[in-house]
This record gives structure tokens, C-alpha cells and sequence, in this order.
């Protein structure tokens, strides 16, 4: 319902405006956003309309950063006389439960250079991956696990 709300007042926004053009209907869609956060922020059946389109800024900051290191990661070791590769296949225990989260956590870990999701166990708990880069298997699940994972999830759930 609030999501209906918030498309009426863009499209107020840009009738009053007289376009319809990215501007005005962007323009339209932050201030109607920002008005009706005025309005509904202290109920908790909308709490959830505004928590999660910054978690999602968040997390598209967090991977654009990740996927600019590994890509420089992987550009160096290229670019360089000697490798530091150390490939290998690695069990990941995955808190996913279901197919949208763990078909999202294993896609944005194929699209991140130097990794690549294998397989899924069959009871779906855990997620094989190949890296480039196994120099701390540990930390390779923990960063894996405590970030990228837990950023999906916080989104999804």
C-alpha cells in the first residue's frame, strides 16, 4: 500500500511539474519518499519500506568495492612477472535457505573476479566455490560468510 502511495505522489509530482522526464520523476520519487517517511516513520507495519532501500545503497557500495579490488587483484597478478595464485575448490557453509537467496549469493559470487560458484550440497547447506586466491581458507569463509552473506540475507529476510 505504501509503495502504491509513493508512485501516486511521483506522479503528482510530475503532473504538477508538466513532464514526464527522468529528472522530474526521479526528483518526484525522493521527495515523495522523504515526505512520506515524515509521515509514517514511527509505525512499525512501514518500517520495512524504509530500512531496506538503504541497506540496498549499502550493500550495491559494498560489492562495487569488492569487485573493484578483486579486479585489481586479479589485473596485478596479470600484469606481474610471478603469480600469487593459489586456486582450490572450498566448502562454504551457507546460512541460505532458500532458492532466491542462495541463487543470489552464488551469482554475485561467480561475478566477482577470481571466484566462482560450483555447487550447491544437496541438503543445501553448504556452497563450493573456486577462488584464485586461497592464501587463509578461514578467512576466505569469513569473508564470504560475515559479508557478503549476511549483506544478502539482511535484504531478502
Amino acid at each position: 500500500m505504501l509503495g502504491l502511495t509513493h508512485l501516486i505522489l511521483t506522479l503528482i509530482w510530475a503532473g504538477l511539474l508538466g513532464s514526464i522526464d527522468y529528472a522530474t520523476l526521479l526528483s518526484g520519487f525522493f521527495l515523495s519518499y522523504g515526505l512520506l517517511w515524515v509521515i509514517y516513520r514511527n509505525r512499525d507495519d512501514s518500517r520495512a519500506y524504509f530500512t531496506k532501500p538503504p541497506m540496498i545503497l549499502g550493500f550495491i557500495g559494498y560489492y562495487m568495492w569488492e569487485l573493484l579490488k578483486s579486479n585489481l587483484i586479479v589485473a596485478a597478478d596479470i600484469l606481474t612477472r610471478r603469480h600469487y595464485m593459489k586456486p582450490g575448490v572450498v566448502a562454504i557453509p551457507i546460512r541460505a535457505e532458500t532458492d532466491l537467496e542462495i541463487t543470489l549469493l552464488a551469482n554475485l559470487i561467480t561475478m566477482t573476479p577470481g571466484t566462482l560458484s560450483l555447487d550447491v550440497s544437496e541438503d543445501r547447506k553448504t556452497l563450493y566455490i573456486h577462488a584464485m586466491y586461497i592464501h587463509d581458507i578461514d578467512a576466505l569463509r569469513a569473508d564470504i560468510t560475515d559479508n557478503l552473506e549476511r549483506r544478502v540475507l539482511e535484504i531478502l529476510r
